[in-house]
């Protein structure tokens, strides 16, 4: 069964901080202001917060993509 997984790609993000501004329980900055998913397992972040992150991302480098289990 497979499941979701966030991620940034840091090649595309540019540190507008949007992410973190609407979802700070899953995004964190670092001292570039460039954003980080704390936790990208399925069962850490809400989706629907999320999914407002990615809207409001300039960029588009957050994704949730799905993931297979490991044997």
């Amino acid at each position: 069964m497979a499941k979701k997984e966030l991620t940034i790609d840091l090649a595309r993000c540019q540190g507008h901080a949007r992410c973190w501004a609407i979802a700070p329980e899953t995004f964190e900055i670092d001292e570039e202001g460039y954003g980080h998913v704390i936790d990208g397992r399925e069962a850490s972040f809400d989706e629907e917060n999320v999914r407002k992150a990615i809207k409001n991302c300039p960029e588009r480098s957050i994704l949730i993509r799905e993931v297979e289990d490991a044997p």
